[in-house]
């Protein structure tokens, strides 16, 4: 077995575990891992990434800000690149609530080429998933107003993969609520 596909198999392993108690806010409180495959399902099979070190991150982007993982645990299990990728990506704890859409927008235009690919596959997800299985407290306009901010992040990214933002920009038109 190779040495990138050991680090793919290891991350989806430790995001697994790591998220292993939590559930996504829809009606049938699907298994948040779920969410993270996603990501990184999105990012190599409709974007074309196979980086192993950006689909680590993927699967991993956010055990920090979601779980008790800290950063030197993941240096020290998937090195400093995968690392630094999931701090790119990872929201501060500190930050209050309505802070956090205005802070994620202004840091979304200085992310790294691969942590904007890991950011667009990840809005695209968002998205599909306020279609197929949207928490059960958002009404029309929340969907309609988390659409429009994953817009203005996909397009804070889109300079690092025509392809990935092509499969945002369908997915937004198609399922934007209306």
């Amino acid at each position: 077995m190779s040495k990138d596909l050991c680090l793919v198999l290891r991350a989806a392993f430790f995001s697994g575990e790591k998220h292993k108690d939590q559930r996504r806010r829809d009606a049938t409180e699907t298994p948040y891992i779920n969410h993270p495959l996603e990501v990184a399902y999105i990012l190599m099979e409709e974007g074309g990434i196979t980086d192993a070190a950006t689909l680590a991150a993927a699967l991993l982007h956010d055990t920090i800000e979601d779980t008790n993982t800290t950063r030197e645990e993941l240096v020290m299990v998937f090195g400093r690149e995968v690392s630094d990728l999931v701090v790119e990506l990872t929201d501060l704890k500190t930050t209050a609530p309505e802070d956090k859409k205005r802070l994620e927008l202004a840091h979304a235009h200085h992310l790294s080429p691969k942590a904007k690919q890991i950011k667009l596959a990840d809005k695209t997800a968002n998205i599909r998933d306020l279609v197929t299985m949207p928490p059960a407290n958002w009404d029309l306009n929340r969907k309609t107003a988390y659409f429009d901010f994953a817009l203005q992040i996909a397009k804070a990214a889109e300079d690092a993969s025509p392809e990935l933002m092509s499969v945002f920009m369908r997915d937004y038109n198609h399922f934007k609520p209306k």
